[in-house]
């Protein structure tokens, strides 16, 4: 009863014979590692299996064969450098994950493994693993959570982490797009991490876009652009609302925003509808819509200051005059407040005649507009014949 020794060699044997019976036929392979695995034992050789098919044997630490071992030349390490290639071998692995399901666990520590053997490898099949991890991401087959090994010291010091993904990206944008990819990202935390394929001295926006459109990765280098502006935004609105529950002086709110507006490049528009919903958040509201509207003038009369430092832009105006349309739509009680809130902005300068004109012709939003139109159109008949 004595428990079998874990010996790999002769599940290697088996494996290498009937990979050189069944030669380059990829469909053959598929149906010869079905039929094995009734056989063979899988579970407990599972990364002797995926090393073979692979690279073509048994992988020592580090990734170089084994030199007394004999290798085939039906695995992807052999094979073209080509997406089509890669994709037939993308098939292989999946039916056979497919069909034991017990191996999908095996096969992501697998990758892993080989991640973190990549300077043991030769350029091209770096290039043909890159496609072929690409492929799989975007299948399914595999979870974007492998890309961590990516992101060990040594690979990235030597550039390795960013050539690889470049090929990686290329091929899982060609099955998908990068929305999809994105999204798979998102999912484990990675969306923000990117920038960690290059060493700290490196880690920036610019260098990083450089890189990758240089490569012809245009969507991923915008895609990451986009993350950074979005975090950008996040730490500012945070930070406003710190400023303003401290009760700031506003000469210092409006120079920290317009520092963060040029580091991050964040524009005008962006900044007064972060500003209008900030200034909104700081205050508890009454419930009662006849109480709520003399509460809103009160304590949007105190912020006219800071909300006109950044409306100096017709476009900035309209997008405060749609954010003010939405959030009197969406919180029920402040509908009547709307043409005040307008009037108030009006009289302290934060918005001026021909963006409210503008708003009330034909750049409205859909949300109440019957109700808004309705209660601004003295006003705007009063903008229309008053004299200078």
């Amino acid at each position: 009863d004595e428990k079998e020794r874990f010996d790999p060699t002769q599940f290697q044997d088996c494996i290498i014979q009937g990979l050189t019976e069944t030669g380059t036929d990829l469909e053959a392979v598929a149906k010869f590692l079905d039929a094995s695995g009734a056989k063979l034992d899988y579970r407990r050789y599972a990364e002797t299996l995926f090393d073979i098919l692979v690279a073509g044997g048994m992988l020592a630490p580090g990734g170089t064969l084994a030199d007394d071992m004999t290798r085939t030349d039906v695995c992807v390490f052999a094979a073209q450098e080509d997406l089509e290639t890669m994709q037939a071998f993308a098939q292989v692995f999946n039916k056979l994950i497919r069909r034991y399901k017990y191996l999908e666990k095996g096969f992501e520590d697998e990758v892993k493994k080989l991640l973190l053997f990549l300077k043991g490898f030769s350029e091209s099949e770096r290039n043909k693993l890159a496609m072929l991890t690409g492929i799989l991401l975007a299948n399914g087959t595999l979870n974007a959570s492998i890309l961590n090994s990516l992101y060990n010291e040594n690979l990235v010091k030597e550039g390795v982490s960013a050539a690889f993904a470049v090929k990686l990206f290329k091929s899982w944008i060609n099955e998908k797009d990068i929305n999809a990819v994105a999204v798979s990202l998102r999912k484990v935390n990675m969306d923000n991490r990117l920038m960690e394929l290059f060493p700290a001295n490196k880690q920036s926006v610019e260098h990083f876009s450089k890189y990758f459109t240089e490569a012809g990765l245009k969507e991923l280098s915008e895609y990451v652009r986009n993350q950074q502006t979005i975090g950008a935004r996040k730490e500012l609105q945070k930070e406003l609302q710190e400023q303003m529950s401290r009760g700031d002086p506003f000469k210092d709110i409006i120079l920290y925003v317009k520092e963060e507006m040029k580091k991050n490049n964040i524009s005008e528009q962006t900044v007064i509808a972060i500003i209008w919903s900030s200034v909104m958040s700081t205050v508890e509201w009454n419930k009662k819509e006849e109480l709520v509207a003399e509460q809103a003038i009160k304590h949007l009369k105190q912020y006219s200051p800071l909300l006109a430092a950044f409306t100096t832009q017709g476009q900035s105006e309209l997008t405060l005059l749609l954010k003010i349309q939405e959030y009197c739509y969406d919180n029920i009680h402040f509908m009547k407040a709307f043409q005040k809130i307008v009037v108030l902005f009006y009289k302290a300068e934060v918005l001026s005649e021909e963006p409210i004109l503008k708003w009330y012709k034909d750049a409205h939003l859909a949300k109440g507009k019957s109700v808004f139109l309705e209660q601004m159109k003295k006003f705007v008949e009063w903008l229309k014949n008053a004299e200078e």
